[in-house]
């Protein structure tokens, strides 16, 4: 009797004992599982922040004495050549401008003075601003353009143009037809920085056709 009472419930305790141990078992693996992870997580943390941090100089010192620690200093001075004319002088700090001023010369309203050497009654960015910055020692300025402005067929050559400094010592301009010159060096022989107003003429002594004449100067600094 006693084997045929309690056998059963010996047996259905049993079997809810082993499911209990199997999802306690799981719960404790799962947790394991999860403290691995997160050690490993933390690890990767630890590394990056350590990584991210200046290694430095230790030195310990037990009983009488003292430590000391050693810091090094770098400063890094990136070879500078900075050129440039009308609105991009302007740029500080230091950086490239697209913007390409012009100069006019327009005889409209005194059209009775073409070729005879007297100035357009309109005349607009003529005078604009040049600067050139170097910090490795010598620079030299060059002009370059093409021999004509063009209207179409027709041409006014470049020669018919000229240019002054009102800096002629520490920044003056190079002359058309391929000029070059020498900005004066600043104390100690390796920075340049000056600035100067340039300002163009036109001779006027030809008489081209009628029409819009355009072309470009470019002035191109090197340094050693």
């Amino acid at each position: 009797m006693r084997s045929v009472a309690f056998g059963p419930q010996l047996k259905v305790a049993s079997r809810f004992a082993i499911a209990s141990t199997a999802h306690e078992t799981s719960d404790w693996i799962h947790a394991v599982l999860m403290s691995r992870q997160s050690l490993l997580m933390w690890g990767a943390v630890l590394l990056l922040s350590a990584a991210g941090r200046a290694s430095a100089e230790s030195t310990l010192t037990t009983g009488a004495g003292a430590s000391a620690a050693d810091l090094n200093f770098r400063v890094v001075i990136p070879r500078v050549l900075f050129m440039a004319l009308g609105s991009g002088s302007a740029t500080n700090p230091l950086v490239t401008n697209t913007t390409v001023n012009r100069a006019t010369f327009n005889y409209s309203a005194n059209p009775q003075a073409i070729g005879t050497g007297a100035a357009a009654a309109t005349m607009t960015g003529r005078t604009v601003r040049a600067r050139v910055y170097g910090n490795n020692g010598q620079i030299t300025i060059t002009v370059s353009h093409p021999a004509n402005l063009t209207s179409g067929a027709n041409t006014i050559a470049f020669s018919q143009f000229s240019v002054v400094s009102n800096s002629p010592t520490n920044l003056p301009a190079p002359a058309f037809g391929g000029g070059t010159v020498n900005p004066v060096l600043g104390a100690g022989g390796r920075i340049t920085n000056r600035t100067a107003n340039w300002t163009y003429s036109y001779a006027n002594t030809v008489t081209p056709p009628a029409g819009t004449y355009n072309g470009q100067v470019t002035y191109t600094a090197s340094m050693m």
